[in-house]
């Protein structure tokens, strides 16, 4: 039986954990907290999974909480225009919703991430609660065959080289401010369903309000992600949560008066609720070098950390994830060395890359044709629908969304079809 030690129970992690352990392979995963200071701690990220990424988790049947999480069904964008900030009613230049094909789900990182570590364990997963150090690495690489990384912060990362070729950015393109809040109201667009919704303020940042499960039941998430150095980029040294609630929702007023208005009523989900940060996105190269000489394979944001602008994170996990599970199962009994570590990242990149192009897209000042992309799927739902669905395959926006002759030629095929 084939051993392999995981260090980092986040997504990656912990579903090659239990898909391995499904398989009878002998698995110890390491975390530096227990299930329950997880389940008991701060909020970790935001995320909103979409078909592809979740049913990866079903096909190992680990979607737990499919009942219970709200169903979300659509992807909406308003971009707000110049008159937003003086908080007049109606004052965006686009707004619209495009409907998903398969719906979208979001489970706060605390439930999931505390479920399955207590059903690895309860499978008869050798739980290891402990901060791996690389020289912790070092011991134990001699008594596994394969050693993961999926610990995405901390001494280990350094172990994984920048990526200089993949990787444009040296800092941080946002900065990030997360509240999950009960009591927010429906968007009145669409009061019947659940989307997640995309608000642009040229300039400034964006927010996304995503609708999720969280430790205290149906709740939703505010997030800002603001320029650094702009009027979004005064989080940094707000401790209290009530305080951080309070400046996400004088924002709203300022910039965004159509989400403010059906936040007025919203109070922090717990005293947990509440996340602020920045990263600068990076690719790293996925082997890791020990000092002993032993190799490391680096999983999820160890080797590919996108800004969550494009909300991918949770879903390049899961896909990463189902990527290296297929890869060390098909493997066999043959040894894992640096070229099948170099090859299975290969195959996880084929689908990455997509992702990293399109969050760095939306990173920059969007081209005339993307402005008038976007203003188009409000005049034409196939192309809100089918933006909307990017969100699952990104790949898709190779074929109209970078290049301008490629965009017009979309708009105007969908055009002359509705016409």
């Amino acid at each position: 039986m084939r051993k392999i030690l995981i260090v980092g129970a986040g997504q990656s992690g912990l579903q090659i954990a239990l898909g391995l352990q499904s398989q009878g392979y002998e698995v110890t995963l390491m975390s530096n907290r227990t299930a329950d200071e997880i389940r008991s701690g701060r909020v970790m990220s935001t995320q909103c999974m979409f078909h592809t990424a979740l049913q990866h988790e079903r096909e190992l049947g680990l979607n737990f909480w499919e009942s219970q999480a709200p169903k979300i069904e659509g992807v909406g964008v308003s971009v707000a225009g110049p008159t937003a900030s003086d908080a007049k009613e109606g004052a965006r230049v686009i707004d619209w919703v495009g409907k998903l094909d398969g719906y979208a789900q979001s489970v706060d990182q605390r439930v999931k991430m505390a479920g399955w570590m207590d059903t690895f364990a309860q499978r008869g997963g050798q739980l290891v609660i402990h901060g791996a150090a690389v020289s912790d690495l070092d011991y134990f690489s001699r008594t596994y065959d394969l050693v993961l990384v999926a610990a995405g912060k901390g001494e280990l990362v350094s172990m994984f080289e920048r990526d200089a070729s993949r990787s444009p950015f040296d800092a941080p393109q946002r900065a990030l401010a997360v509240a999950y809040v009960h009591g927010l109201g429906p968007r009145p667009e669409h009061p019947e369903f659940d989307a997640v919704r995309c608000n642009l303020v040229p300039g400034v940042g964006e927010l996304f309000v995503m609708p999720t499960l969280t430790t205290s039941g149906r709740a939703d998430i505010l997030f800002w992600e603001g320029i650094p150095g702009g009027p979004l980029d005064v989080f940094q040294g707000v401790k209290d949560p009530g305080a951080h609630l309070a400046l996400t929702l004088e924002l709203l007023e300022k910039f965004l008066p159509w989400e403010y208005a059906r936040a007025t009523k919203v109070e922090l989900a717990d005293a947990g609720g509440t996340l602020a940060g920045r990263y600068a996105p990076t690719v790293r190269k996925p082997v890791g070098r020990l000092p002993s000489g032993g190799l490391v394979l680096g999983v999820g944001d160890v080797v590919v950390a996108n800004d969550p602008i494009t909300g991918q994170g949770s879903n390049s996990a899961s896909k990463c994830a189902a990527s290296y599970l297929s890869s060390i199962v098909s493997h066999g009994d043959r040894p894992f060395d640096e070229a099948w570590m170099q090859s299975a990242f290969d195959r996880y990149w084929a689908t990455a890359q997509h992702v990293t192009k399109w969050t760095n897209a939306m990173l920059g000042v969007p081209p005339e044709h993307v402005l008038n992309l976007l203003g188009a799927a409000g005049e034409l739902p196939p192309v809100a629908d089918r933006f909307a669905n990017g969100f699952n395959d990104p790949g898709d926006f190779e074929n109209y969304f970078y290049e301008a002759e490629l965009a017009e030629g979309y708009v105007a095929g969908v055009a002359a079809a509705a016409a």
